[in-house]
C-alpha cells in the first residue's frame, strides 16, 4: 500500500475573497499540484467552499487555538494579536497537517491583496 503524504493548503483570506482571488494565492504559494487538504480557522471555512469545489479538496476547519503558538516564516502584527501566531494561512497550513509539517515557502499573497496561501507538508 502506498503512502502518499499530507499536503495542506492554508489560506488566510478577507470575507468576500473571490474564488480568483482563493486560486491567485495558492498558484503563487506553488499551486494546487499533489495538495490533499485545504485549510482555514473554522468561522472562515465556509469561505473556501467554492474553492474545494472547484479543487475537489476537503476542508480541514481549524479552531483559532490551533494556530497558536504555530512557528510562521512571515508574520504580521494584527495577525500575532488576534491569532497569537505570524500568519493564519501558514499557521493553519502546519496545524492542519500535523507534528513534524514544515513549510514549503512563506505565504503567497494574492494580486488583489484579499487572500493568502501558504503549503505545509508532512515529512516522511
Amino acid at each position: 500500500m502506498e503512502c502518499h503524504p499530507m499536503i495542506v493548503a492554508g489560506f488566510g483570506f478577507r470575507s468576500g475573497a473571490s474564488l480568483a482571488a482563493l486560486r491567485d494565492a495558492l498558484a503563487r504559494a506553488g499551486g494546487p499540484e499533489g495538495v490533499t487538504h485545504l485549510a482555514t480557522l473554522s468561522a472562515k471555512a465556509g469561505g473556501l467552499g467554492p474553492l474545494a469545489q472547484a479543487l475537489n479538496l476537503p476542508i480541514l476547519a481549524l479552531e483559532p487555538e490551533a494556530l497558536q503558538g504555530q512557528p510562521t516564516l512571515t508574520r504580521s502584527d494584527r495577525v500575532e494579536a488576534l491569532y497569537g501566531t505570524g500568519s493564519v494561512a501558514e499557521a493553519a497550513a502546519l496545524a492542519a497537517t500535523g507534528r513534524g509539517a514544515r513549510l514549503r515557502g512563506p505565504r503567497a499573497v494574492s494580486a488583489d491583496g484579499t487572500a493568502t496561501a501558504a503549503i505545509a507538508e508532512a515529512q516522511a
